[in-house]
């Protein structure tokens, strides 16, 4: 009974775990896009981030069951973030908006599932990686469209 005990609390602090690195790395992500005034910002991307690591988690309790192919989770957690981030992609007159919010979104849902299959380096490498292709380029794309506005 008490080894039992042990075991569970042991899974509580795995799931624990699991979902802390998973909420920094929405949060460090969903600063960046907060930042800069976008629609999901801070908390969306955090949200994203530990909905996709709870799922993921939750399949991974059962892999070992016959007939259970815990990858389908992964695959469906893609497809439904796919229509969150269809929902902050708009057209303005000739220009679209929105493209690298819902690509953000996207990488806040991988984010959640490295957190929660234990892939904390390259989740940390992800987190850095999101942020800083959203930042550098950001100068860049502004710079280019005001040498484009000026012709």
């Amino acid at each position: 009974m008490a080894i039992d005990l042990i075991t569970e609390n042991i899974k509580v602090s795995d799931f624990i775990f699991k979902i802390a690195a998973a909420t920094i790395a929405g949060l460090l992500i969903g600063l960046e896009r907060e930042y800069k005034g976008k629609s999901a910002g801070l908390k969306t991307n955090t949200l994203v981030s530990i909905g996709a690591a709870v799922f993921v988690i939750i399949s991974l309790q059962y892999e070992h069951q016959f007939g259970v192919d815990a990858t389908r989770v992964l695959s469906q957690v893609v497809v439904g973030i796919g229509f969150l981030g269809a929902g902050v992609i708009l057209q303005k007159e000739n220009k679209i908006k929105g493209l690298t919010t819902a690509a953000t979104i996207w990488c806040s849902a991988a984010a959640g599932c490295l957190a929660a299959t234990g892939l904390y380096l390259e989740l940390l490498a992800l987190s850095v990686l999101v942020v800083l292709i959203n930042l550098i380029f950001g100068i860049i794309d502004s710079k280019i469209e005001k040498h484009i506005d000026k012709d």
